[in-house]
């Protein structure tokens, strides 16, 4: 389910001046407990946690004053808290012209430039011009690596990890060889699917001698990650073997579901 991005102000998240229970307001962020802060909490529990004021109050960073005896003091929470309260929440700072913003007291070009610049790239996401490209095929896997595995001595094994729309969500080159073979370290492309959340694999590598047709070793690797990768619930898509003109696929042939009944 694709994240929304927030277009008003929630009064339950900007009037209240704590944070699970801690009175912020007025107090510098550097005397919060270490788990109450934005920054730290954005960290240890994603971005989707935290209110508009705390994701605000880390693109600002420091707030006004000095927080000395007698000598008001503003921190970069409560500077949150006062603008979306001016500019009636997130759409409204998004509209403001930026020369309204600068006249916020604390908020110089580089703060209101960052404040832009966040929303820019949230709306450039939100308009799919992130988009990641996606492997409709095993031609578009080759096509996308045969640029770098050109003149190549050794063996290059690459895995390219994806959603379940199959757009690239990372590759990881795992390994280089011998000019003969490469030693594939399954857990390696395990761990590293797991931690970007893929649905899907795609092994890649290269045959320096230019023949992309799969030898023994190839059989056997494509094996041990297809029941690797059925433990952990992902899918192992293909296996696709990049020669100088041609390439091999393991889908596209039926090697896939061969091994899966061995």
């Amino acid at each position: 389910m694709k994240k929304q991005f927030k277009t008003g102000i929630d009064a339950t998240q900007t009037t209240t001046t704590k944070t699970h229970g801690y009175n912020t307001c007025s107090e510098r962020i550097k005397d919060w407990p270490t788990k109450e802060r934005p920054r730290e909490r954005l960290l240890a529990e994603g971005p989707e946690r935290l209110t508009d004021a705390e994701l605000l109050t880390i693109i600002l960073r420091i707030g006004q004053g000095t927080f000395k005896e007698g000598v008001a003091g503003k921190s970069a929470y409560d500077s949150a808290l006062s603008i979306l309260k001016e500019f009636r929440g997130l759409r409204g700072i998004d509209r403001a012209h930026i020369q309204d913003l600068r006249k916020v007291s604390g908020l110089g070009p580089a703060k209101v430039a960052q404040i832009k610049a966040a929303f820019e790239l949230g709306k450039r996401l939100c308009a799919g011009k992130l988009t990641a490209p996606s492997f409709e095929s095993s031609a578009t896997v080759a096509g996308h690596f045969r640029p770098r595995f050109t003149g190549k001595r050794q063996e290059i094994v690459a895995a390219v990890f994806l959603n379940g729309q199959n757009q690239i969500l990372g590759e990881k080159e795992i390994t280089e060889g011998t000019p003969t073979q490469a030693t594939v370290y399954v857990r390696r492309i395990i761990e590293e699917a797991l931690r970007l959340s893929a649905a899907a694999v795609v092994l890649v590598h290269n045959h320096p001698s230019g023949n992309p047709e799969p030898s023994a070793g190839d059989d056997d690797t494509t094996h041990h990650l297809q029941k690797a990768c059925n433990l952990t619930g992902l899918v192992l898509l293909d296996h696709v073997i990049i020669g100088d003109t041609d390439h091999y696929s393991y889908a596209d042939h039926g090697r896939l579901m061969e091994l899966e009944s061995e």
